[in-house]
């Protein structure tokens, strides 16, 4: 299981009500399942992977969350979960806006395209950058809006978004973020981690 997935589950309590967008093969929504007695269900784009997470018994429903989300009724669950998606919607804060509606609290994570590997490659090889959380091609890329930590968490704090911990991944490595060391976390992390609530 993905280093990330265990920092998120870390995040949320035992027996608590939660909504995994863009949930993908389920991984996530299993483990929570089965190690925190989790009710879990999961919003999926991709037809392939809702049957993945239905004949693993999880309860997922075809959707976009950019669409989708407005048919959940408000604070319907104790978190909402957006694991490496938000830089791919076409409307990034319209979709952050129906997490904070939909979930009393959100956890939202994001691939830093302020990392330092990424900033190299740009600037040495003068192409865009291919690294472990950014696999694609330019060509092929889901990503819309590039993003990195340092943008994320001013974006939240001029939106009066309350940020209930942020947390700097650099491979296997978790430590905090705050407005002293976000340059450094902001270099050096490959992945943001926001626990966040409106």
């Amino acid at each position: 299981m993905k280093n990330e997935f265990k920092v998120i589950a870390n995040l949320i309590e035992r027996d608590k009500k939660v909504l995994d967008v863009g949930c993908a093969d389920g991984t996530l929504m299993k483990y929570l399942k089965e190690n925190k007695n989790i009710d879990v269900r999961g919003l999926e784009i991709s037809k392939d992977k809702v049957q993945d997470c239905i004949s693993k018994g999880l309860t997922v429903i075809e959707g976009n969350a950019e669409k989708d989300l407005s048919q959940f009724p408000n604070k319907s669950f104790d978190y909402v979960v957006l694991n490496q998606t938000l830089q791919a919607f076409l409307n990034p804060e319209l979709v952050l806006n129906e997490l904070l509606r939909v979930g009393k609290k959100a956890i939202v994570t994001i691939p830093n395209f302020g990392y330092w590997k990424v900033r190299f490659h740009l600037l040495f090889k003068g192409t865009m950058p291919i690294t472990k959380i950014l696999p694609d091609e330019w060509y092929n890329t889901p990503n819309l809006h590039m993003c990195t930590i340092k943008d994320f968490f001013y974006f939240v704090k001029s939106r009066d978004i309350k940020i209930f911990k942020s947390l700097a991944l650099d491979n296997l490595n978790t430590s905090v973020i705050n407005e002293k060391n976000l340059g450094v976390k902001n270099l050096f992390a490959d992945l943001g981690i926001f626990l966040i609530e409106k």
